[in-house]
Parts: C-alpha cells; structure tokens; sequence
C-alpha cells in the first residue's frame, strides 16, 4: 500500500512541476544558482558528520548524498503541510527541476569521488 500512495505522491509532484515549468514560473537567476548550492551545502555537512563519525568510504558517500537530497525529498510534502495555502510553483519546480538533475549528473559522482578520496 506505500508503495502505491508514493507512486501517486510522486506523480503529483511531478505534474505540478511540469505544469509550472510550462507557464514560465519565472525562475529567477538567484533562485536557480540557491538551487545549485543548497545540496552543495548539505553535501559538506553530510560530509563532516560522516568523517567525524569516521565512518567507510560507502557510508561517507551515502551520508553526504542524502543530505545532499534532503532539499527535493523532504520539501515539496513539508511546505505542502507547513504552508498549505502556498503556491508549490517556486518549491517543487525548484527541487524537481533544478537540484534533482543537478545531483544525478554532477552532485552523486562529486560525492562518491570525494569520499573515495578520504
């Protein structure tokens, strides 16, 4: 049953996304460049934690990548709940759109290199 209500969430998610892409949710410069540096951010405070708990090269590269993702995984359903009269063009677009690709093209492979290197 989780699986199904996720696949659903996740859909949702991603047609609000579409939809807001295609009306032009005017994603500013700045917008687009905090998209870009937020997981980087997360990414150094996973990193820290992993190697002050001294953690293996898989545990460090893990860490650092889910606090990497926590912007696009946790956000979108908590300002959904935290701010349900908000408008989702800014947060899910924001998180669908930019930092998602952005970790699985350049974050995921920084992460795994720079944890292999330590």
């Amino acid at each position: 049953m989780f699986n199904g209500v996720l696949c659903l969430f996740l859909l949702d998610m991603g047609l609000v996304a579409v939809r807001r892409l295609r009306a032009g949710a005017g994603l500013s410069a700045r917008v687009l460049v905090f998209g870009l540096y937020m997981p980087i951010l997360g990414a150094v405070f996973g990193l820290s934690l992993a190697i002050a708990l001294g953690l293996s090269a898989g545990g460090t590269a893990l860490l650092t990548t889910l606090a990497a993702s926590a912007s696009y995984i946790a956000v979108p359903a908590a300002m959904r709940l935290a701010l349900p009269a908000a408008d989702p063009s800014l947060h899910v677009t924001l998180s669908l759109a930019v930092t998602f690709p952005f970790n699985v093209m350049i974050g995921i492979p920084l992460y795994l290199a720079v944890a292999q290197a330590l």
